[in-house]
């Protein structure tokens, strides 16, 4: 029996959300007679009752395309009056049978809201170039956005190597270290630092001037935009802006300029910072995520096909699994202690 399956990309942008799409039309009209039909700019679109129809045709050149070729927003519908209820008004208004909501633990919490509190039919995959959604062990985008950093890295150490310079380079990824981590010692970071373990100042410098003993004349640094500064007992992170958006986020960003500031008085080395920003999650995406995202968007329409809903699939090992919806609302997944003390092996120890 044909069904009327509608898509939505909420929060930032990541590569593989089109080739997601791409998958699971393919997959749901050719294998089940699905109609496709784009909500526009995220839960936005379900809102306002905006959407178009995807078919074959529409999507078959997006398997190198980056972004969200659907639109994106930060719109909470349970932030605005009746919220709720008129997406469920526009969902059977539009005439669907079920959503494909693309994101992370922002959407894909809504997603959950909307199944189980308002019976609207969701399936779920998790985007994030942060990497930090639970359920999963990985995210669609984050190799893409990883590799983003390491290739930072590459380029800027000839320029830290021949004015005998700090490059502090400031990472996205809000309150999880992933991407600084794993791009951190991709690229050869001397020093990484990251939300999960509060950073003092003093003992960054310390850890340069041992650089600088052993007759290292430059070094690079990768900080999370969400590291977390000591200040005697208290921790604290730089934010651009304080105020928070419709999930309850600050802008964060910053760290970077301080942190650079501040080695150059300990240190005496001439100190610069790079903040990497969109650069990481824009742009086409890798073999990786285009083949992992294709996967998922085929599931997706297999999951859809078996009234299969409050579900996300999931990256397991190398398998592509269903897990409950409910399980992206249940905070954020961090880099464990385990996977952190593999950056520290190539820190220098004064």
């Amino acid at each position: 029996m044909s069904k009327k399956i509608g898509i939505l990309t909420g929060g930032g942008d990541a590569p593989g959300l089109n080739q997601v799409i791409r998958g699971a039309v393919y997959r749901g009209i050719k294998e089940y007679e699905f109609e496709f039909f784009a909500i526009e700019d995220g839960w936005k679109g379900l809102l306002d009752g905006i959407l178009h129809p995807l078919t074959i045709d529409d999507v078959r050149d997006w398997s190198f395309e980056g972004g969200s070729l659907l639109g994106s927003s930060r719109t909470n519908p349970f932030k605005h009056d009746g919220g709720g209820e008129k997406c469920r008004e526009n969902f059977e208004k539009m005439g669907l049978d079920a959503i494909i909501a693309l994101g992370g633990e922002d959407t894909l919490g809504v997603a959950y809201k909307l199944y189980s509190q308002f019976d609207i039919p969701t399936v779920g995959a998790p985007k994030t170039i942060d990497n930090d959604l639970p359920g999963t062990d990985q995210c669609f985008g984050f190799d893409t956005a990883v590799n983003r950093v390491m290739e930072a890295f590459d380029r800027i150490r000839t320029t830290a190597r021949s004015h005998h310079r700090i490059l502090v380079v400031e990472v996205m990824g809000r309150h999880a270290g992933w991407m600084t981590l794993v791009g951190g010692v991709a690229g050869g970071a001397d020093i990484i630092l990251i939300p999960e373990e509060p950073f003092n100042i003093d003992d960054v410098a310390r850890k340069l001037n041992k650089l600088k003993t052993e007759g290292r004349k430059y070094a690079l640094i990768a900080v999370s935009e969400g590291a977390k500064m000591k200040f005697a007992d208290a921790t604290d992170i730089i934010t651009q802006d304080a105020r928070v958006d419709e999930f309850g986020h600050v802008l964060l960003g910053g760290i970077g300029n301080i942190l650079a500031k501040e080695l150059q008085k300990r240190t005496g080395w001439e100190a610069r910072h790079i903040v990497l920003g969109h650069l990481q999650r824009g742009g086409a995406p890798s073999a990786f995520d285009r083949w992992f995202a294709s996967r998922l968007g085929i599931a997706l329409a297999d999951q859809i096909s078996q009234d299969n809903y409050g579900i996300m699939l999931v990256l397991k090992g190398s398998a592509i699994v269903p897990v409950s919806l409910e399980e992206a609302a249940n905070g954020i997944r961090t880099v464990p202690e385990n996977i952190i003390e593999i950056a520290k092996i190539f820190e220098p120890h004064p």
